[in-house]
């Protein structure tokens, strides 16, 4: 594969200083058009020690327009960053619409080090291949423009730049993937063909650069970017669009066969208030008691409520709370997503609130809305919420292989009990403020909903992150039994 950048090309001085004004405001002038295109640009720079991958950023850095660029360097991994999951540090780093984000290395920089020193074996190379693949074509097809460059340099030629950078007092190239260790060469050109090959996509392609001559490397790296982009721009129509994914109906079409699996929930159950009270206050003690004892051991929950309008979210969250210190949980609620949060990937705003270890964080409403609102009220295409459950299992596996504790609860409630509560909130004055025309209008859609949602938890209850249906019809019966659901989910994770 690198014979092809080990070929000697080179740019001469006067060649390189006729080709620099038009190739700036070529740059300028595609990122003015960027600005307002609703596309971001994710470039990154690999390659082999000693190629001058900082030089590179530094150029561009200087040719383009700043206030649109982002460089973000991840280098040693901060406490902050170990506490959470993997790709954490990538998410919260990921350029917004309009803008052009430079990332030295990234999720590349991992897999490509630890293979050359034998930490990770072939299999685990492979599967972290894997996963930056999914990653990559989940953010292209969600209008990302992604540019990865390999820049090359052959054995000898990279033994002697960095001889001579060593030797130069003033150089301040001093630090290596591998702390002082020179990474072996034939190691690490080794995993890096085989990594390239695994995630060489017609979504984000590599770009091979021959590194010798630094002038070739930076007009080249320049020139393929502004290329890239204003194809992107230029093209007609959306792009990077999935054909429709085929499946089969989220509901057969026989009357007697739409049955959903809300229709096995027991709405039926039910405490009175004696009992309501002392096992609230039995399972409150005991989940204080296992949150600190989650504490200590280091092991982060996530816990996802979503349900029906007037379901009782809001209040069942409130029993669960009170049973947890303060500082250990955060609740999100979630609602419309804001300008800043539009302007990235729709996982990007989930991402960042990700706890760290020992932490609560309690979602109310979630990334499940990109297959029920988004989906029912056509907010997302067909393609996009159906690419979303592969997506989201993704995510949801990652947190669970950082050892974060991950359940989902639905809360349920008939349709004539959904209404009983809507009219209950007319006429009380201090609830008037939670019932919008929005609610009615889903209130509408019930059977799409349904359907919705039976695909919903088809698809994304995994032994990892399961799923609990609450019959929240009495809400005493449903706020009992979501904190008791905790509470059994950290035993067995603690024990």
């Amino acid at each position: 594969m690198f014979e092809a950048a080990e070929l000697g090309r080179k740019v001469s001085k006067s060649e390189y200083k006729d080709a620099l004004p038009a190739l700036r405001a070529g740059l300028t002038e595609a990122q003015q058009r960027l600005r307002d295109s609703g596309v971001s640009v994710l470039v990154i720079v690999e390659g082999v020690e000693g190629v001058g991958r900082g030089e590179v950023v530094n150029r561009l850095n200087g040719w383009l327009d700043t206030r649109g660029t982002e460089t973000h360097a991840f280098w040693d991994v901060s406490s902050e960053e170990q506490s959470h999951p993997r790709y954490w540090r990538y998410w919260r780093s990921l350029p917004a619409r309009g803008k052009i984000g430079l990332f030295f290395g990234a999720w590349y920089s991992e897999p490509l080090m630890r293979g050359t020193t034998g930490e990770w074996d072939g299999a685990r190379v492979e599967a972290a291949a894997t996963r930056i693949r999914d990653l990559e074509r989940m953010l292209a097809l969600e209008d990302t423009l992604i540019l990865k460059f390999w820049f090359h340099l052959d054995k000898d030629t990279q033994k002697q730049r960095l001889k001579a950078r060593k030797q130069d007092p003033d150089s301040r190239w001093s630090r290596r993937r591998n702390g002082d260790k020179l990474l072996d060469y034939k190691a690490f050109v080794g995993i890096g063909e085989t990594v390239i090959q695994a995630t060489d996509t017609a979504l984000a392609p590599w770009y091979l650069i021959e590194a010798t001559d630094p002038r070739y490397r930076d007009l080249t790296v320049a020139r393929t970017l502004l290329k890239a982009i204003t194809e992107r721009l230029d093209a007609e129509g959306p792009v990077h669009r999935e054909e429709m994914l085929s499946h089969a109906p989220s509901l057969p079409e026989a009357e007697e066969a739409r049955l959903t699996v809300l229709d096995q929930v027991d709405l039926g159950q039910s405490l009175d208030k004696s009992r309501y009270k002392k096992r609230l206050e039995e399972a409150q003690r005991r989940l204080r008691a296992l949150t600190w004892k989650a504490r200590d051991a280091g092991r982060a929950s996530v816990l996802v409520f979503e349900g029906w309008d007037a379901a009782g979210k809001g209040g069942t969250i409130r029993r669960l709370t009170a049973g947890i210190d303060a500082r250990l949980h955060r609740v999100i609620p979630v609602g419309a997503p804001t300008d800043e949060e539009l302007a990235h990937h729709y996982l990007w705003r989930f991402w960042r609130q990700v706890p760290g270890s020992g932490r609560i964080t309690v979602f109310d409403r979630s990334w499940y809305g990109r297959v029920l609102v988004e989906r029912v009220e056509g907010l997302a295409r067909a393609e996009q919420w159906r690419r979303a459950f592969h997506e989201i299992n993704d995510f949801e596996q990652q947190l669970c292989e950082h050892g974060i504790l991950v359940h989902k609860f639905w809360l349920h409630i008939s349709e004539a009990e959904q209404l009983a509560r809507f009219r209950a909130r007319e006429e009380t004055a201090y609830k008037q403020h939670k019932l919008t025309d929005e609610d009615w209008r889903n209130r509408e859609k019930r059977p799409e909903y349904e359907a919705a949602i039976n695909e919903m938890v088809f698809r994304t209850s995994t032994e990892h992150a399961p799923w609990t249906l609450v019959p929240s019809e009495d809400k005493r019966f449903a706020r009992v039994a979501v904190i008791e659901t905790v509470c059994e989910r950290l035993e067995a994770v603690l024990d």
